[in-house]
């Protein structure tokens, strides 16, 4: 693995050969499904959501009483013979191992895995002063062979096959392996590595919990070598962030479960070691062995007094937001992460390792917020990563693209009007379905995977009055929010909408001041614009006038009803409290009434866009509305990232090309004859990777559906 991304071109390069990596996507696909079934298995014992919370607590109150439990820690370990370090950066750290290793004159030094060691590339620097470090984790090992990283916080040789394995054993013993024989090759591992634990004179490992009332630390780990690595040597160092800290066993055992059923979807992880002070030792010092502890800073300080980045603190390390990461599924973690990797990984990059390097990976986010929905620790991770993402812009710059998208955008008369002129200039290019024709391969070749939309021939707000209309006595009063791809490209939704509402005796009203919701601007790290529109649109819909503020668009919903809050505060409480996205309004609000619709034969299946699934937790109500006027057809994943994600499409046309490709194979596999879901961009992205392929199967809103179906 590179140590640093030098350019997007590089890093470009790096993802084409992910991608092209067969081995790789197969393993990742298959562990990405399998995962997500048995931790959901592991899970349904105990109530996770409360677990959660109560990890998450108490790493909160531990990051505000840092200093307080590190001095409880020093008191309590040296008391049981602990000699307790603390480095400020990664470089003292280092010394500080390498210090303890020149005074005893070791050359030879055994390792268990250590996230925190690779952070602060502790090998390197002992290799400086010619030790021979073996890691003792077997994977650890396999990729210390070939001289790279981790590509995973627990699994870091997940990207490997076993004919790699097997050659690499060859390389390391002379003899040939043969691949297949996996119990054969675990063997081999085993034997080289036992004559490591006998010649070590040093053991280092890292810690999962450093105790505070009793000085005690934790090792959860699944392999028993990390016990080797802490018993056999006279001399052991453990190497710990102060993020480490916690107040006591309570919340260790707390964090133990769910660590291993976040992890690896068990129980509990196979060996669960406390360390509590300086072992017997026949040959060490008054028969005891030589206990270190360094605790790292590195930053972490400072992070504590962050009132909104102290959260990464609540992190268990358990990798949980790659396992679920649809990027990761794609390109794995050497392309997901600089030494931390995942979604924690692109906000701690920029922390431990700079800006230069987390400017370009922090792009790398689909925003799908599968990482949020599932973490530890209740990290509000795809959050952090837009503020990493205007970190970075404000301090290398916003390309010039990029900041005149923000001036156009700000100013909503500006907007729709450039919109009006493109409408008029798409004209030459324009088909009759509604696609563009096509484009040029040396502006577009990337994105030719799917047939892109055209504008429409009227914006909605241009025929609004052609289908709004007056009830006498309405059961409530919404405002519609419309959004730019329903307004300008699909007003066919939206159109939908209005004839559901007016069967159903529900009167809407279209506040025409209204603009973007502003996602896209957060998405492309322009944070102040986001926070202008914001303003905007809370201004133009005045919510006390309303029942509810409804968008076809589980993006808009999910941006209005919860980014309003962070970006400008309580003036938006009353417009985010009434926001209703189209699915849970029609299904739990406003309630299908059988005789409105017939029901057809129709083969229908549903993708349930990212927003929709995770940030509003709306699953059931699209099958019972589908269910309702056709024959539900249930596929495969139907709540996987379709690979649009706003923005994301234009700047990684090549990750979302595969990420479309798995959905519409499941579209395939289902047999059905229309797909609906509740978002434009994803209706966009679908429905064009259905032209491309010239599939017969009908893509569009539920809406939609519904209002085909009226009686």
């Amino acid at each position: 693995m590179k140590d640093s991304v030098k350019t997007a071109n590089d890093y470009k390069h790096e993802i084409d050969e992910a991608l092209n990596d067969k081995f790789l996507r197969k393993t990742l696909d298959k562990f990405a499904i399998d995962y997500r079934i048995s931790r959901e298995a592991v899970f349904s014992e105990i109530d996770g959501k409360e677990i959660i919370k109560q990890v998450a607590d108490a790493k909160d109150d531990a990051c505000q009483h840092i200093e307080e439990l590190y001095a409880k820690f020093k008191e309590e370990a040296e008391k049981r013979g602990v000699i307790v370090h603390r480095a400020k950066d990664a470089k003292e750290a280092n010394e500080i191992i390498a210090g303890i290793a020149k005074k005893h004159g070791a050359k030879k030094i055994i390792k268990s895995k250590s996230m925190t060691a690779e952070e602060t590339h502790l090998n390197h620097r002992l290799e400086e002063d010619n030790c021979e470090i073996t890691e003792t984790d077997l994977g650890e090992w396999l990729i210390q062979l070939r001289h790279e990283g981790p590509s995973h916080m627990v699994m870091p040789a997940i990207h490997l096959s076993r004919y790699q394995v097997a050659d690499d054993l060859t390389n390391v013993t002379g003899e040939k392996y043969d691949p297949e024989d996996i119990q054969r090759l675990v063997k081999v591992a085993r034997v080289e590595l036992r004559s490591k634990f006998i010649e070590g004179e040093i053991g280092i490992s890292g810690a999962n919990f450093c105790i505070a009332e009793n000085g005690t630390f934790g090792i959860a780990t699944n392999e028993g070598n990390a016990r080797m690595v802490t018993t056999l040597p006279k001399v052991h160092i453990a190497l710990a962030g102060l993020d480490k800290l916690i107040p006591d066993f309570e919340t260790a055992l707390t964090a133990l479960t769910v660590l291993p059923r976040n992890a690896t979807s068990q129980r509990i992880t196979s060996y669960v070691s406390f360390i509590n002070g300086a072992g017997e030792c026949q040959i060490g010092e008054n028969n005891k062995k030589e206990l270190h502890i360094v605790f790292l800073d590195n930053g972490r300080t400072e992070i504590a007094k962050d009132p909104l980045f102290k959260q990464v603190f609540r992190c268990v390390r358990c990798g949980a937001c790659a396992n679920v990461c649809p990027v990761f599924r794609m390109v794995g973690g050497h392309k997901m992460g600089h030494i931390y990797i995942g979604a924690i990984g692109l906000i701690l990059t920029y922390f431990f390792h700079g800006k230069d390097k987390a400017a370009i990976l922090s792009q790398n986010c689909i925003g799908c917020e599968a990482c949020k929905d599932i973490c530890a620790g209740g990290i509000d991770l795809p959050r952090l990563i837009s503020e990493i993402r205007n970190k970075t812009a404000d301090e290398v710059g916003r390309p010039m693209q990029i900041a005149f998208v923000g001036k156009v955008m700000k100013n909503r008369k500006l907007f729709h009007r450039l919109l009006k002129f493109a409408r008029f200039s798409q004209k030459p290019v324009k088909t009759q379905d509604g696609f563009i024709r096509h484009l040029p391969d040396a502006l577009f070749g990337k994105h030719q995977f799917k047939s892109l939309p055209s504008l429409a021939n009227q914006a909605f707000r241009e025929m609004y009055q052609d289908y709004a209309y007056k009830l006498e006595n309405p059961k409530m009063r919404v405002a519609l929010f419309a959004g730019c791809a329903q307004d300008f490209i699909f007003p066919e939704h939206l159109i939908a909408f209005m004839k559901l509402m007016k069967a159903n005796n529900v009167q809407v009203e279209f506040p025409e001041e209204q603009t973007c919701c502003g996602l896209p601007l957060q998405m492309l790290a322009l944070k102040e614009v986001a926070v202008d529109i914001a303003h905007q649109n809370v201004k133009a819909i005045d919510a006390s006038k309303y029942d509810y503020i409804v968008t076809l668009c589980a993006s808009c919903a999910s941006h209005l009803s919860h980014n309003y809050e962070h970006l400008i505060g309580s003036e938006s409480a009353e417009f985010s409290s009434k926001v209703k996205d189209f699915s849970s309004f029609m299904n739990d609000i406003v309630k299908i009434d059988p005789e409105l619709y017939k029901k057809t034969a129709e083969k229908v299946t549903l993708h349930i866009p990212c927003h929709q699934a995770r940030s509003l937790g709306v699953m059931e109500q699209p099958r019972n509305l589908i269910a309702q006027v056709a024959e539900y057809t249930p596929s495969k994943e139907e709540a996987s990232c379709c690979g649009f994600g706003g923005t994301y499409s234009a700047k990684f046309p090549e990750i979302s090309k595969e990420l479309l490709g798995n959905k519409l194979r499941r579209i395939e596999e289902s047999q059905a004859e229309r797909i609906v879901t509740d978002c434009p961009g994803c209706v966009m992205q679908i429905r064009g990777g259905l032209h491309k392929t010239g599939s017969s199967v009908k893509a569009g809103h539920i809406a939609e559906l519904l209002a085909d179906n009226l009686k």
